[in-house]
């Protein structure tokens, strides 16, 4: 069976990582988080003190983004992908809400994006990688074999987000939250660099009444299909 690119992009919260885990597990794949490697430069951004009155100093950010090491490793007992930065695992630190607020607005600049792009694009040199994000199939591999759309109510996508971060015990309430997936979605979709946006030839999938096992199932048949037909 063939090796294939898996891009699966789409909106913040609506279960794209889920289900490119799981795809990665069944088919012995690599998965790579690039919404992680964002939320990484996002945290380096918060713990340097690189905001100025409301936005990013982009000077300062500038001047280090090449030196900053964002990595996947394996956790041995989960079994789950973590993500670190400079060597530390900050898989934890990235999925709080600081983040999640200022993760758009650090996503939208420029050399950012073209940095991290570069990287990803060396991961999938080899193939055999699922990744998820906002510009996978657009941008970093438009070559992709199999490219899939995910899209969800911004209500259900905020009562999954409220529900997983209370499950990390963050206090959050559900306004709150949908505020944040509103503005990212429109951060996302306005952005000069890489807007989010489906590719032509990507499948779509809305999985706002869908249960994550008819999502799983439904990526893995699209799969099955594409590599069947190497």
């Amino acid at each position: 069976m063939k090796k294939i690119i898996v891009a699966i992009d789409g909106f913040s919260s609506c279960g794209k990582s889920t289900m490119a885990k799981n795809l990665a597990r069944t088919a012995g794949y690599t998965y790579i988080d690039s919404g992680a490697m964002y939320r990484a430069v996002t945290l380096y951004v918060l713990r340097n003190d690189l905001l100025r009155e409301g936005a990013v100093d982009g000077e300062r950010l500038r001047a280090v983004i090449d030196r900053l090491e964002i990595s996947f490793r394996l956790h041995p007992d989960t079994g789950h992908t973590e993500t670190y930065l400079n060597g530390e695992n900050v898989e934890t630190a990235i999925r709080q809400m600081e983040v999640a607020t200022w993760v758009s607005q650090v996503a939208a600049i420029g050399f950012v994006r073209r940095a991290l792009v570069a990287v990803q694009q060396a991961m999938g040199q080899a193939k055999g990688i699922v990744m998820d994000g906002r510009d996978i199939g657009t941008v970093v591999f438009p070559e992709a074999e199999l490219k899939v759309f995910v899209t969800a109510s911004a209500e259900v996508r905020a009562q999954r987000r409220v529900d997983e971060l209370r499950a990390r015990g963050q206090a959050v309430s559900f306004e709150e939250v949908l505020a944040n997936v509103q503005q990212r979605d429109h951060i996302d979709m306005t952005r000069r660099d890489s807007p989010l946006r489906k590719a032509n030839d990507a499948l779509e999938l809305d999985n706002t009444r869908l249960t994550v096992s008819e999502q799983q199932g439904w990526l893995l048949e699209q799969f099955r299909r594409v590599t069947d037909e190497g």
